[in-house]
């Protein structure tokens, strides 16, 4: 998945994200951080086809991205920020109607619900009412739908904001376990604890994309063991025209 030049902007007022770059390799996890309204949810939501960019064009694999729709179709999955679970559902049902609105048989739907609830640590709470569970109950719930969708880009946005030390580990790990089975993550946070076990991260500023780190994946082992890294992991995140690395000085 690739970002090349984006800008957004709402309505008159001044660009949100400025000339952003950004490739998303599949087996990697970048993360994307900065203060509030940076543009993190912004860069989210136009790279899951919510947002179409003023200038700039969103692709994957090779495809130039279209709405919504194409995004799905592309399999292309978001976990928002605001969870996005129809409270009048219970949680399991929330996975399971995405999971069939997605193509899934009844069975594996139901299957993958069980599944993906366990790993989340809310086997106990599948047929509890959304509007039942915890703000941390809530958004474990959202994650476990975004898991169960198997995308092959995973957007994840503030997913550990409200969760203690053990589920925002869990969740670490399952993010990185996404990223071990191919898919490309890309991780929207404010916790400088979290984006450091990514493999790159891009941070906002005004707008516009600063890279902090990327740590290309050793030819000699990938992350699954296997003696040469996957095809496309030895990418790098890139920024955009007019940014520049925190720890070089921008050019004159």
């Amino acid at each position: 998945m690739s970002v090349d030049q984006v800008t957004v902007a709402y309505g008159n007022r001044p660009p949100v994200l400025r000339d952003v770059t950004l490739s998303a390799e599949p087996g990697r996890i970048v993360a994307i951080s900065g203060r509030s309204g940076a543009g993190k949810t912004t860069l989210l939501s136009t790279i899951a086809g919510l947002l179409r960019p003023s200038d700039g064009t969103v692709t994957v694999d090779g495809e130039r991205l279209g709405d919504r729709d194409h995004a799905v179709a592309q399999g292309i999955v978001l976990v928002p920020q605001g969870n996005g679970l129809a409270t009048f559902l219970t949680a399991g049902e929330n996975l399971e109607v995405a999971l069939l609105a997605n193509g899934r048989t009844p069975s594996d739907a139901r299957r993958l619900t069980v599944e993906s609830l366990d790993r989340l640590g809310l086997s106990g709470q599948r047929n509890q009412l959304v509007e039942e569970l915890s703000g941390g109950q809530q958004q474990r719930t959202a994650i476990a739908r975004g898991l169960a969708l198997r995308g092959d880009v995973l957007l994840a946005d503030e997913v550990t904001s409200e969760l203690d030390a053990v589920s925002r580990q869990t969740v670490l790990d399952l993010l990185r376990a996404e990223a071990d089975r191919g898919a490309a993550v890309v991780f929207a946070t404010h916790d400088p604890e979290a984006a450091a076990v990514c493999d790159a991260e891009l941070h906002l500023v005004d707008g516009r994309a600063e890279l902090v780190r990327t740590e290309p994946i050793s030819t000699d082992q990938d992350r699954n063991g296997n003696g040469k890294a996957k095809s496309g992991q030895a990418g790098q995140a890139r920024v955009g025209a007019g940014a520049h690395r925190l720890d070089q000085p921008p050019s004159a």
